[in-house]
């Protein structure tokens, strides 16, 4: 055979065993070139926390309570999930919390803990969050962040050098038979081109990251955080709180508003308010003297009114209870300064009468029995801090060339809400069409409330009537017994001492020591 001609020179001139022989010497050639060594996969890098910066913030944030059964965490199995248990999956999906560390971890602190039902649009929690601002890397922090990217580039360094092994390992096999020169000649100097999307530095951003567009995005709808703030690292969403305003909506239709306003005056100051709460022995409570800086009740439309009740804080299911008794005012089977006899607590201490004239209210040492107002038209509006605690803002937008939807969160956030609130006005629209349907064939019941009212209904001998507790809820009550001559609960120290003795003795003196809940509801 003669010598294999050059890769320039043509087959065409070559004979059937010429060219047979040229192929079998290059499947020779081929498989005597050593094996692609591939790289081991290289494992998802595992996001550490640990290695971020790190700051303290506090969130403010919107909820619809009847979608939840309550803001507090729940360790047993609930109906409805919890607010915190919804907001918490949320930090965690977004990579903003450590999920390992749970609430203790992040130093989580909210402002005010509401019940089942109740909803919010004030609600604050602080902890500590990730960050995008590496001024916020501690020293701890920075060394754990040296090591991962020494590991890191020893790594790729290392993946890198058996690349280029296997490369040459496969150019120097390709050179070993006869003529395999003028076949991949022509190769020889062809440059692969560089891949710089590896060795490319991303700059570090220079804003804060969206707190706010981020953690909307995977929350449901029924929660939606509206603005954030940086704080001290001593801050405490709990503690840090000067006051916190509730309201609370009520339809005034047959109801004397005058009458519960004298009432709503009652409250405010620094009062006994064991009357007006519901008693959780757990906490073992000996004072529940509480100052109410303001109570009010104002006009929202027509057909709304509302109590605006401001403290410093609260007791479990005050609002509430206090919202039951004005309830009672309002119908007119209640006086407005049974108030004051329900402040009377301490027989050695008796309080003297609130106005000339009057008797002094009695004693009554524990709470006469009476249903407290419906959850649903409860909201916890604002927590308020000190300007220099707190600086609320919405999330930073730093990119002016986007679309207004992508670049602003907050029109989308407000849009959003628009369409809630649209939504319900249809809804409360359809049901007042609803009831003008079913008037026409149909009279209303009597009104007996407020009594003495010259248009209202006489009550007579065996009348069954409904009182009002709230979002258009009814108690039935055959024969009404006056608050005062109803039976009596249990006294707080009572109450304590028998949950006590239910009780093992580490137990219980582990949850005295702890501090009891500033804004319960």
């Amino acid at each position: 055979m003669q010598s294999s001609p050059s890769a320039a020179s043509t087959y065409d001139s070559w004979t059937r065993e010429e060219l047979i022989a040229r192929l079998r010497q290059i499947d020779t050639t081929i498989h005597r070139q050593p094996a692609h060594r591939r790289s081991p996969t290289r494992p998802p890098k595992q996001f550490d926390y640990a290695a971020q910066p790190r700051r303290k913030i506090a969130l403010k944030f919107t909820y619809d309570g009847s979608h939840y059964s309550g803001l507090e965490f729940q360790k047993t199995p609930s109906p409805l999930p919890t607010v915190e248990s919804v907001l918490f999956d949320a930090l965690v999906r977004t990579r903003l919390v450590d999920p390992k560390g749970g609430f203790t971890g992040c130093g989580w602190e909210k402002c005010g803990r509401t019940d089942r039902g109740v909803s919010a649009a004030g609600q604050v929690v602080s902890f500590w969050v990730r960050s995008a601002l590496p001024e916020f890397l501690r020293p701890s922090d920075q060394d754990e962040q040296n090591k991962q990217d020494a590991a890191s580039d020893m790594h790729d360094a290392n993946e890198n050098v058996e690349a280029v092994y296997d490369v040459d390992g496969a150019l120097e096999g390709a050179s070993d038979g006869p003529g395999l020169e003028g076949d991949f000649q022509l190769m020889a100097d062809w440059d692969e081109p560089r891949n710089t999307s590896q060795s490319s530095v991303p700059p570090k951003p220079c804003t804060e990251l969206h707190y706010i567009s981020s953690l909307n995005n995977v929350l449901p709808p029924t929660i939606r955080i509206i603005a954030w703030s940086p704080v001290s690292d001593e801050f405490s969403a709990r503690f840090s709180c000067r006051y916190r305003h509730y309201k609370y909506f009520f339809d005034p239709k047959g109801l004397d508003v005058s009458a519960m306003r004298d009432a709503t005056q009652c409250f405010v100051g620094e009062h006994d308010f064991r009357n007006f709460c519901k008693i959780d022995a757990s906490k073992q409570l000996t004072s529940f003297v509480r100052n109410v800086l303001s109570a009010e009740i104002n006009v929202v439309n027509d057909s709304v009114y509302v109590l605006d009740l401001v403290g410093a804080s609260f007791l479990y299911n005050q609002v509430r209870h206090i919202m039951a008794i004005l309830f009672l005012v309002g119908t007119g089977m209640e006086r407005p300064l049974v108030v004051n006899a329900l402040f009377n607590t301490d027989a050695a201490n008796p309080l003297p009468a609130a106005k000339g004239g009057e008797a002094a209210p009695p004693v009554v040492p524990s709470k006469p029995g009476y249903q407290i107002a419906d959850p649903l038209p409860l909201m916890l509006w604002e927590c308020g801090y000190d300007e220099t605690a707190v600086r609320w803002r919405a999330d930073a937008q730093d990119d002016e060339t986007a679309v207004d939807g992508q670049r602003s969160y907050s029109n989308n956030l407000i849009q959003m809400l628009q369409s809630l609130h649209q939504r319900s006005v249809i809804h409360a629209t359809l049901d007042a069409h609803f009831l003008r349907a079913a008037s026409r064939y149909h009279s209303a019941p009597p009104q007996y409330f407020p009594v003495s009212h010259p248009r209202s209904s006489p009550i007579l001998p065996g009348t069954v009537l409904r009182f009002p507790i709230g979002a258009g809820a009814l108690r039935q009550e055959g024969n009404y017994v006056p608050l005062l001559q109803r039976p009596r609960a249990a006294t707080a120290e009572e109450i304590n001492e028998k949950w006590k003795a239910n009780k093992d003795a580490k137990t219980a003196s582990r949850r005295i020591d702890e501090p009891p809940e500033d804004g319960d509801e």
